[in-house]
C-alpha cells in the first residue's frame, strides 16, 4: 500500500489516484472540493445530509471529478482518504453513523477546529483496521490556502498514510505543521479563543448601541480599520466555527473568562481615573508579552497607517494618521483601545507569548490581531496616549461600558456550554451588520493579502516534526 501511494499526484493516471471522500459539505467542505477538483484529482466523492442530496448534486455538477452520494456510508466504503468536515458539536454522532462503513486500510481525517471531540469519536467508532491522520486548515473558506498553516496530526497511522495526506493536499501550497491533538487544542486556544471573544464583544457592543460608528466618522483609519474589518469578518462566518472552539476546548473557556476579567479590571481603573495604576498594569503586561529589546522582529507586522486607510469602510479622518506628540495631545480619534489593552493583559496572565505561535499555527485573524497589538504597544507615545485617553477622555466611555457588558456576556454564554444560546447571541448581532459583510469581506481579503505579502509569508521548503514546513 505504501509503494502504491508513494508518488501519487493529480498528474497520475486516474486508475492510480486515490478516491478522496468528503463527508459534510458546508463552507469548508465545498472549498476543499473545489480546490481538489481544480488541482486535477479525478475521484472526489462527497455527501451532505440526505435531504440535501439533490441540491448538492446540482451545485457540484460542473466540478470535474466530483461525484455526489446520498450519504456517508457510500462515501466511506469506497474512499481511500475520508475527511469529516462537520461541526465539532456533531462529530461524534456523524462518525458513529458512518465510521463503521470505512473501507479497510483507508485513512480518515477530520477538519474540526477543536480536536478532542474528534479524537474521541475516531477512537470510539472507527474500525481498528483504518488509519487516522487529522487535519485543520487555519483559515476560512474565502482565504487563499497558499502559504497558510495546515495542521497534520499523525495519530494512528504509518508514515505512508501521512505521506498520502501530504500528497493529496500538496496542491493547496499550504504550510504543513505537525502536532499532536493536545498540542493543537492548546495552541488554537491560545491563538483563537480570546481573539474571537475580543471581536465578538466589539460587535455586540456596537449592536447594543444601535450604531455603525465608522459611518459616523468614528473608528476609521489606521488600526481602527483592522479592528472593524476583523469584527465584520468574524460575524460574516458561520457561528458554529467559533462555538465549537469556545465551548468544547477547556483551555479556550479559561482564556475567554480571563479576557472578560481583564476587560473588567482595566475598566475599573479607567473610571477611577487611575492613570498611574492603569499604566503600571499595562506596562507589566507589555513587558511579559512583548520583549522588543530582543530584536526578534526587524519591522512591525503592519505596514503603515496609510496602507491600512485604503481598506477603511468609513470616511477617512484628516487626523487618522497623525501621531500624538505627547500623551496629553488630544486628537479627534483618541481612543482607550480597551479591547487591545485587555487582550495583552489576558495573554500576560496566562504567560502567552504570541510570537511563539505566529509562524507555527496562526490564522490570518490572529496574525492581524498580533499586528494591531504590536503596533499599539511597540510605540510608547502611542501606548501612553491610549492609557491617558482611557483614564481621562470620556469620548468613547459609553462604548467602553457596552464593551465590558458584552465581554462578560460572552464569557457567561461560553461557561453555560449552550450551543443554542451561543447561536442565538451570534446571529442576533450578525443580522445587525449583515448589510456590510460583502464590502468587509472584499476589503478585508485585500487587506490580509497586502499585509501578508508585505511580510513575505511563504511556505518554507523543509519539514521537521512539530514545526512549520
Amino acid at each position: 500500500m505504501d509503494d502504491h501511494w508513494k508518488d501519487v499526484s493529480p498528474a497520475s493516471a486516474e486508475d492510480s489516484q486515490p478516491v478522496i471522500g468528503i463527508i459534510g459539505m458546508g463552507d469548508m467542505g465545498r472549498m476543499y472540493s473545489r480546490r481538489l477538483s481544480a488541482s486535477g484529482w479525478k475521484k472526489i466523492y462527497v455527501c451532505d445530509r440526505p435531504e440535501k442530496y439533490e441540491t448538492l448534486r446540482e451545485d457540484m455538477q460542473d466540478l470535474p471529478g466530483v461525484t455526489v452520494f446520498k450519504d456517508g456510508h457510500l462515501v466511506s466504503r469506497a474512499s481511500d482518504f475520508i475527511m469529516y468536515s462537520v461541526e465539532a458539536e456533531f462529530i461524534g454522532d456523524v462518525v458513529a453513523q458512518y465510521g463503521p462503513s470505512t473501507k479497510i486500510g483507508a485513512t480518515v481525517s477530520g477538519q474540526t477546529s477543536v480536536k478532542d471531540p474528534e479524537r474521541q469519536a475516531f477512537e470510539k467508532h472507527l474500525p481498528s483496521d483504518v488509519h487516522i491522520v487529522s487535519i485543520h486548515s487555519m483559515h476560512g473558506p474565502a482565504i487563499s490556502t497558499e502559504g497558510q498553516p495546515l495542521c497534520l496530526i499523525q495519530h494512528r497511522a504509518p508514515d505512508w498514510s501521512l505521506h498520502l495526506v501530504e500528497n493529496i493536499l500538496a496542491p493547496f501550497k499550504s504550510k504543513y505543521v505537525y502536532l499532536s491533538y493536545e498540542e493543537h487544542d492548546l495552541i488554537t486556544a491560545n491563538t483563537q479563543a480570546a481573539t474571537h471573544a475580543a471581536f465578538l464583544s466589539m460587535g455586540t457592543a456596537w449592536h447594543s448601541s444601535a450604531c455603525y460608528p465608522w459611518e459616523e466618522g468614528l473608528y476609521v483609519g489606521g488600526i481602527e480599520t483592522i479592528k472593524v474589518n476583523i469584527m465584520l469578518r468574524i460575524y460574516s462566518n458561520q457561528w458554529h466555527v467559533y462555538a465549537g472552539l469556545a465551548i468544547l476546548n477547556p483551555s479556550a473557556r479559561t482564556l475567554i473568562h480571563q479576557f472578560a476579567q481583564s476587560v473588567t479590571d482595566l475598566f475599573k481603573l479607567m473610571i477611577k481615573g487611575d492613570e498611574a495604576g492603569l499604566k503600571e498594569r499595562v506596562y507589566a503586561a507589555r513587558e511579559k508579552v512583548f520583549d522588543f529589546s530582543e530584536g526578534q522582529r526587524k519591522a512591525p507586522i503592519l505596514l503603515s497607517e496609510s496602507m491600512l486607510d485604503r481598506f477603511s469602510l468609513g470616511p477617512s479622518s484628516p487626523s487618522s494618521t497623525a501621531q500624538p506628540s505627547t500623551p496629553t495631545s488630544a486628537t479627534s480619534n483618541s481612543n482607550s483601545h480597551l479591547s487591545l489593552l485587555a487582550m495583552v493583559d489576558c495573554w500576560a496572565h496566562h504567560s502567552i507569548r504570541p510570537f511563539t505561535h505566529l509562524d507555527l499555527l496562526a490564522s490570518p485573524i490572529f496574525r492581524l490581531l498580533i499586528g494591531v497589538a504590536e503596533y499599539l504597544f511597540r510605540n510608547t507615545s502611542r501606548l501612553d496616549a491610549a492609557i491617558h485617553s482611557a483614564a481621562h477622555d470620556t469620548t468613547h466611555r459609553s462604548d467602553d461600558v457596552e464593551y465590558v457588558l458584552a465581554a462578560r456576556g460572552w464569557s457567561q454564554c461560553v461557561s453555560f456550554g449552550s450551543f443554542e444560546l451561543y447561536e442565538r447571541r451570534f446571529k442576533d448581532t450578525a443580522a445587525f451588520f449583515e448589510h456590510r459583510f460583502a464590502d468587509a469581506n472584499r476589503l478585508g481579503g485585500e487587506m490580509i493579502k497586502a499585509i501578508l505579502d508585505g511580510e513575505g509569508v511563504a511556505a518554507p521548503a523543509a519539514k521537521e516534526a512539530g514545526k512549520v514546513v
